[in-house]
Order: structure tokens, then sequence, then C-alpha cells
């Protein structure tokens, strides 16, 4: 069961800390300016993760690995943080933001995974994405 529950754990944990960082980033600055140092801070971070967690693996070795998802992941990530930089100076509320992006996340991905991935599509899951696009109405009626 913990093996389930600690990458999500994981995700929700760092989904908060990473909605805090990005609303606390400098109103000023440029937003690609703060992601160069995020990156730095990143790409240094997982070379540490990678020697300390992967015994002998050679980093070389694995590179031989890749495939193209990694070097699209990198230009879509900087999409995403860049969304949510400029989302926030353009005054999304934390609570509101990540909500409205999670629930339209969720009606997208129910289509990605049916084409894409061949997942079943049921009327609980579209009637449970029809709820929280009702949810979107109600949060952001004034």
């Amino acid at each position: 069961m913990w093996t389930m529950i600690w990458p999500l754990a994981l995700v929700v944990f760092s989904n908060v800390l990473y909605q805090i960082c990005t609303k606390s980033v400098a109103p000023d600055i440029n937003p690609f300016a703060s992601l160069t140092v995020t990156y730095l801070v990143g790409a240094a971070a997982s070379a540490v993760l990678f020697f300390v967690l992967s015994g002998r693996v050679s980093l070389l070795a694995e590179y031989r690995k890749l495939n193209w998802a990694p070097f699209v992941l990198g230009i879509v990530i900087v999409g995403l943080e860049a969304g949510w930089l400029y989302a926030y100076k353009a005054g999304w509320q934390v609570s509101v933001g990540f909500i409205v992006q999670s629930a339209v996340l969720a009606a997208a991905l129910l289509f990605v995974g049916y084409f894409l991935y061949h997942e079943s599509l049921t009327w609980n899951k579209v009637v449970g994405v029809a709820v929280c696009l009702v949810g979107l109405v109600l949060i952001n009626l004034k």
C-alpha cells in the first residue's frame, strides 16, 4: 500500500511547495531569468540524487537509453513554469488558479487517455469531469 501512497504524497507535497514558491517569485523579475536559476538548481539536485540513489550505474550509460520524451519534456516544463509565473503576475489566486487548471486538465487528459492510451472512457468519468467543470463555474462566480 505504501508503494502506492508515497509517490502521490510526494507529488501533493511538492505541488504545494511549488505553488508557494512560484507565487513568491519577485514580481518584477523576468520569468525566464528566474527559470534559469530554477533549472540549474533542479539539474544539480537531479545529479546528486542520481549518484546517491543509483549506486554504481553510469550516468552516460543511462543517457544512451534516452528517447525523444525527455527533450520535449524539458520544453514542456518551461511552458508550465512560465505559464504559472505569468498567471500569478496576471493576478490569479493560488487557490482558484490551480483548481481551474486541474479541472480543465482532467477533462483534457480523459480524452488523451482514451485516444492515445486506449484507456476506458466510462460514464462515471465523463460525469466526474462534468461535475468538475460545473465546479469551475461556481468557483469563478463573483
